[in-house]
């Protein structure tokens, strides 16, 4: 089979959680360029449908719900709607995620329920209903998980402190490995992408206070708008169909040093 056939997502339902802006709608720009049909959910239905109208005009078939996932009774339901109305879902992305920055020592209770309930809880939630009700009846299936390299190593405090953000996506990493391992008998490969810094609306208050950060990385950058594409159209396709529980960091070699 010819590298341009496996990279071919025609004919996939590819579901990106938080898909509306920033890293989510990059990644669902891709997969939708590679010939997915693309659902994106989030809390916004303004944001969604601005998402939508620029994803057609790239000639992406997409579609849109409206779904908070640290709201944990209404993931099941979105996933079988997905389901019902599409048929299956093939590829799904947990993008969907939050950040909160305070010293660990004075770090609020609230701000780490937030950022567990979502992060992690609510993305584990989806990854089990999208498996259980579409993946493993269907014996094959595309996972990918967006982790952090804030899930790899600590960072410095005097750039910024942002424990409970921390600890999600160590989670997020940990558990992609665990999931990647129970479920490759189910034809179901999982992996995480742990970006870098990507100026996003998510990102611009802990990035703005973070001075001289950008000098850390060897490239001399934070993430652009292209940065993600390559790596998210790979794990999403059958050209990475020996890969699984991988995490592939994406962040100008900052973890490389």
């Amino acid at each position: 089979m010819s590298l341009k056939s496996l990279l071919d997502l025609k004919g996939r339902i590819a579901l990106i959680t938080g898909g509306s802006r920033g890293l989510g709608l990059q990644v669902a720009e891709a997969l939708g360029e590679m010939g997915a049909t693309v659902v994106i959910t989030a809390r916004t239905k303004e944001e969604l449908d601005l998402a939508v109208n620029a994803l057609e005009a790239r000639g992406v078939t997409s579609h849109a719900f409206v779904c908070d996932l640290s709201v944990h009774e209404s993931v099941s339901p979105l996933v079988k709607d997905i389901i019902e109305k599409l048929g299956s879902i093939d590829i799904l992305v947990n993008n969907a995620g939050a950040t909160w920055g305070a010293p660990a020592s004075e770090y609020p209770l609230e701000a780490w329920n937030k950022l567990v309930n979502l992060n992690l809880t609510g993305l584990f939630l989806i990854t089990q209903a999208v498996a259980r009700l579409s993946m493993i009846p269907g014996m094959s299936g595309k996972i990918l998980n967006m982790a952090s390299i804030e899930g790899l190593i600590g960072v410095d405090p005097r750039h910024m402190t942002t424990v409970g953000y921390n600890a999600t996506k160590g989670g997020v990493v940990n558990l992609t490995r665990a999931l990647a391992a129970e479920w490759a008998q189910y034809g179901i490969t999982v992996n995480a992408i742990a970006p870098g810094f990507f100026p996003t609306k998510m990102t611009k208050g802990v990035l703005d206070k973070a001075d001289g950060l950008v000098s850390l990385c060897p490239m001399r950058r934070f993430g652009g708008d292209e940065d993600l594409k390559g790596i998210a159209a790979l794990l999403a396709s059958d050209a990475s169909a020996y890969i699984t529980g991988q995490i592939v960091a994406v962040d100008g070699g900052m973890t490389a040093v």
